[in-house]
């Protein structure tokens, strides 16, 4: 008799992914399908809808055929926040303006904040107006492309794109939600009508759910397209980097996430309501409280070296980003190649390599590359501690953990442990675990246990220090030359 399983799917910047996970948290069988996004102008990320539904009709038709299971449920996360508007008939009207990797809606940004007031939008809704939200992108198809608005009647993130295709329903989590600042109160947990209904005018807003909540079932369309069975229950899902945090058991009071991917996410949930201007105040993917900063690039600029450098293999890479040593032969990257989100939450940085000679080698710019994700961690982890933070715990999760290169390099420049559990797939294994939730008892520590613990090199750690000094200096140092310099991209 075949096994009862669940199926979790992850929509990401540069892959999809997808799981099939027996209800003991045993992993059955993996599928990813690689993507491009679209960057139609300096600043602009895009990506087709289609492309979401096709990927994970893709997945599950190989999931199911894969391994004899039964599929009892399914779980569904995305990048976000995105707007992807649709007219009545949930038809696109253009293609979904990503996260904060899409820097267009700056101009919607000062305006919103000249209009409704900076420290107003930042008390209702937990944080300013940054790159991040969705609503100054909402704000900035409304102006920039009026005629595709009067037709726009729905707002889609990808999870709840999934959800719509899947099972008919038109919700949305909160935690997206929250991110869809202004248009979310994050006291109220709800939409803040006086300002949806200025910025969104004529879209009907999604019901909201929490992410471990049911949405609906599969019905018998979206069965015939994707294998699965007609009726089994969909979670609403959410965004996925808190996808991932639950995927790793990183959402107790004290503890923080970090996910390495092609861009690194960090969730920190607290007691109560903390707020910074320089980072994102959310409410959770469960019902709570989170603390959370994001860059706008980690293994994106990875994936950059290692295309310039005209390498298929990761490992070789990194087994020379281990012979450069640390210090990466004197080099410091500022990792802000596209535009940085927290701290410094500006769009119009740029990537810096200081320090070249001829001398240097692909494992030097390869080495500079994870030390200057490292340091921004380090400046992340600051400022969530001087807002109010109180970090007890850290756990990794992600691509990039495999290795253990990239995380000993963080964890001895932040002078901070890591845990790393034994299965480290990322967002799609948090969608399954929360499907498993609603038909079994799942439990994270049972699913997926501790691994091992990465800690700092003292002797490393006082090395990074001067290090790190010398990153936070450049950036201010520099910021005249790499404005300047973005301006002229933009033209």
């Amino acid at each position: 008799m075949p096994q009862s399983a669940v199926i979790g799917v992850d929509i990401g910047t540069s892959s999809s992914k997808g799981v099939l996970v027996g209800l003991d948290g045993t992993v059955l069988h993996t599928a990813v399908r690689e993507h491009a996004v679209d960057r139609p102008a300096p600043g602009h990320v895009e990506m087709h809808a289609d492309i979401w539904w096709d990927e994970l009709a893709s997945l599950t038709r190989e999931l199911t055929s894969a391994h004899e299971a039964d599929v009892v449920a399914v779980g569904v996360s995305g990048m976000g926040p995105c707007v992807l508007l649709t007219d009545e008939n949930d038809t696109p009207v253009r293609p979904a303006i990503l996260y904060g990797v899409d820097t267009r809606s700056v101009p919607q940004i000062e305006r919103l904040e000249s209009e409704l007031g900076a420290n107003e939008v930042a008390r209702r809704c937990g944080s300013r107006l940054t790159t991040q939200a969705a609503g100054p992108k909402v704000a900035w198809i409304a102006e920039q492309e009026p005629e595709l608005f009067r037709r726009a009647r729905r707002l889609y993130m990808p999870n709840s794109w999934l959800v719509r295709k899947l099972t008919g329903a038109y919700v949305l989590d909160h935690h997206s939600a929250s991110q869809s600042t202004p248009l979310y109160d994050i006291v109220a947990r709800d939409w803040y009508t006086p300002w949806t209904d200025r910025i969104a005018p004529g879209i009907e807003l999604p019901e909201l759910r929490w992410s471990g909540e049911a949405a609906g079932t599969v019905t018998a369309e979206a069965a015939h397209v994707t294998g699965l069975p007609t009726g089994i229950p969909v979670t609403t899902g959410t965004i996925d980097a808190w996808a991932e945090a639950l995927s790793v058991g990183a959402h107790g009071i004290g503890d923080l996430m970090l996910m390495y991917g092609t861009t690194m996410f960090l969730v920190h949930t607290v007691p109560g309501m903390l707020r910074d201007p320089s980072l994102w105040s959310t409410v959770g993917a469960l019902p709570a409280r989170n603390l959370a900063g994001g860059m706008a690039t980690s293994g994106a600029v990875t994936s950059w070296l290692r295309d310039l450098f005209g390498s298929d293999d990761y490992r070789q890479l990194l087994h020379l980003a281990e012979e450069s040593g640390p210090g990466a032969g004197g080099l410091l990257m500022l990792p802000y190649f596209a535009g940085e989100r927290t701290p410094i939450t500006d769009p119009r940085a740029r990537g810096v390599i200081a320090g070249l000679t001829l001398s240097h080698t692909r494992g030097d710019l390869y080495r500079a590359a994870l030390e200057g994700t490292a340091y921004g961690v380090r400046h992340n982890i600051e400022a969530i501690e001087a807002a109010g933070g109180d970090i007890r715990r850290v756990v990794a999760v992600g691509g990039g953990t495999q290795g253990r290169l990239w995380t000993q390099i963080v964890s001895d420049v932040t002078g901070r442990a890591q845990e790393v559990r034994t299965t480290s797939i990322g967002a799609s294994y948090g969608g399954a675990l929360l499907a498993a939730q609603l038909v079994s008892d799942a439990r994270i520590d049972i699913w997926n246990p501790v691994q091992e613990v990465v800690t700092p090199r003292p002797e490393m750690t006082s090395r990074y220090d001067e290090l790190y000094a010398l990153y936070r200096e450049l950036y201010p140092a520099s910021s005249h030359v790499v404005h300047a310099l973005s301006d002229i991209q933009s033209r």
